[in-house]
């Protein structure tokens, strides 16, 4: 499974420019990694574990913007279509293993 995170926080203060900062390092501590701006991926074991790490950031996200996380499996993940300029680029490989914490 992959939980795709994708979001719109403002930045047009200091103080909202640290709940950025802040939702975004605590979605890279939980093991996401940036897809492209604004869009995290995290892949995950089973649907149970993608949920807790859904609802675990969910209570990180600050009081303004708007967040959605969206779950997809490994078959789905596989048919996304990159395209960087006219070139279609193939897309990443799942974890060979699963990964345990």
């Amino acid at each position: 499974m992959w939980v795709i995170a994708m979001f719109d926080l403002p930045t047009d203060t200091p103080k909202a420019r640290r709940a950025y900062t802040r939702f975004r390092k605590d979605l890279l501590k939980d093991g996401f990694t940036m897809m492209q701006y604004s869009v995290y991926i995290r892949h995950c074991g089973s649907i149970e574990n993608a949920k807790v790490h859904a609802a675990r950031m969910g209570h990180c996200v600050p009081s303004a913007g708007e967040v959605r996380f969206l779950t997809i499996t490994d078959k789905q993940f596989g048919r996304i279509e990159t395209y960087v300029g006219k070139n279609r680029q193939a897309p990443p490989n799942p974890p060979a293993q699963l990964e345990f914490f």
